[in-house]
């Protein structure tokens, strides 16, 4: 695999290398030695799956405090635009995006460390991103950020009208008003 370091400090682009033939292809999708190498020591703990439509945005989510997450993210079936921003307050790269689109043609993955809200938008008919976090879903953690907030700039390809957001998401703070790492 390669490792690929974004502009923004620990967040990575992982490129498998894939083996293709008459018979389908092969890869290996994960492998702890690797990655433990390239981005560090991150205990995995659970792997979660979502499958969308076309237009579904879901986003920008992040755990707080001691429950934040890490995640290292693909795509099984179609195409997503994926987003994370540095929302740890005393970084240098604090309120920007790294931005990439995974699908199962590319089949790229994003590493997402702690301190970054993410989301993704689907831009195929439809869309089976799964997920490895490090810590479990905790409800009394969870938070966000407006997907649309002008001072992140986020540069979405659909027009906001003919997305899909949860109601939840529609009514995230802005992020000078959200809850964020030191």
């Amino acid at each position: 695999m390669e490792y690929i370091k974004t502009a923004i400090q620990g967040v990575f682009v992982i490129e498998p290398r894939v083996f293709n033939d008459a018979r389908g292809y092969f890869m290996e999708a994960w492998k702890k030695a690797e990655f433990e190498e390239h981005v560090g020591h991150v205990e995995f703990i659970q792997d979660n799956e979502s499958k969308s439509g076309y237009g579904v945005l879901r986003g920008l989510h992040y755990q707080k405090g001691e429950l934040s997450q890490s995640k290292l993210v693909r795509v099984i079936k179609g195409k997503v635009l994926d987003v994370a921003v540095d929302i740890r307050k005393s970084s240098p790269t604090f309120g920007q995006h790294v931005m990439v689109e995974l699908s199962e043609e590319n089949k790229r993955q994003f590493f997402i460390p702690r301190g970054f809200a993410h989301g993704f938008l689907v831009l195929s008919e439809e869309a089976v991103f799964t997920y490895k976090v490090d810590n479990p879903y905790a409800p009394q953690a969870e938070a966000g950020i407006r997907f649309d907030d002008p001072e992140i700039g986020i540069d979405w390809p659909i027009d906001s009208k003919d997305m899909l957001l949860s109601d939840k998401d529609l009514k995230q703070p802005l992020l000078r008003e959200a809850e964020l790492f030191e």
